[in-house]
């Protein structure tokens, strides 16, 4: 009976701890390396933070198309993260390499 009891306290702390409150945000990683964003096309769900990640050896920026989202300059190892909390679909491109495009579609 005792046994019964602290498994159902355990399984009621453990329901408890995933509540809607509790549910994280979903991330995407987009990396910048060899003068590209990889990938060139990433989907993902509205309220999603997607995080820019440099790995080459010189500075990256990232602006959206649209001209409402501009990142600092990014160093080797550096990131800026935005989240696209509407869907549609975002372009952006790097401001000092305007030649490196991408592109984030959003989803309801």
């Amino acid at each position: 009976m005792i046994g019964t009891s602290i498994r159902a306290l355990a399984v009621a702390t453990l329901l408890a701890g995933l509540t809607a409150g509790s549910v994280r945000a979903e991330e995407a990683t987009i990396n910048i390396d060899n003068f590209a964003f990889t990938p060139a096309e990433t989907t993902v769900k509205a309220s999603t933070k997607v995080r820019f990640v440099n790995h080459d050896d010189i500075p990256h920026t990232i602006v959206l198309a649209n001209g409402k989202v501009r990142s600092k300059a990014l160093d080797t190892d550096d990131s800026f993260a935005f989240v696209f909390d509407k869907p549609g679909e975002f372009v952006y491109f790097c401001g000092l390499h305007p030649h490196m495009k991408g592109e984030v579609k959003v989803t309801p």
